[in-house]
């Protein structure tokens, strides 16, 4: 399983917001957001409900999971 999100559009849907705008608002870096859009971080809980409070939307319209088809 992976974590997808929909962090650059709801930047751009929302005056084509920057990466830094939105971790100063958020209170993390640029890189930060960077990671998080490209899904090579997973935030924690609270900087996920921070970003979903943010663009007032739920947890879940700015986050989901991807499911693996893979076996292990």
């Amino acid at each position: 399983m992976k974590l997808g999100n929909n962090i650059r559009r709801l930047r751009f849907e929302n005056g084509e917001m920057s990466q830094e705008e939105l971790a100063a608002a958020v209170g993390v870096t640029r890189q930060t957001i960077h990671s998080v859009e490209k899904g090579k971080f997973v935030p924690s809980a609270l900087l996920a409900f921070k970003i979903a409070r943010f663009f007032r939307v739920n947890v879940e319209d700015a986050f989901y999971i991807i499911e693996s088809n893979a076996k292990v």
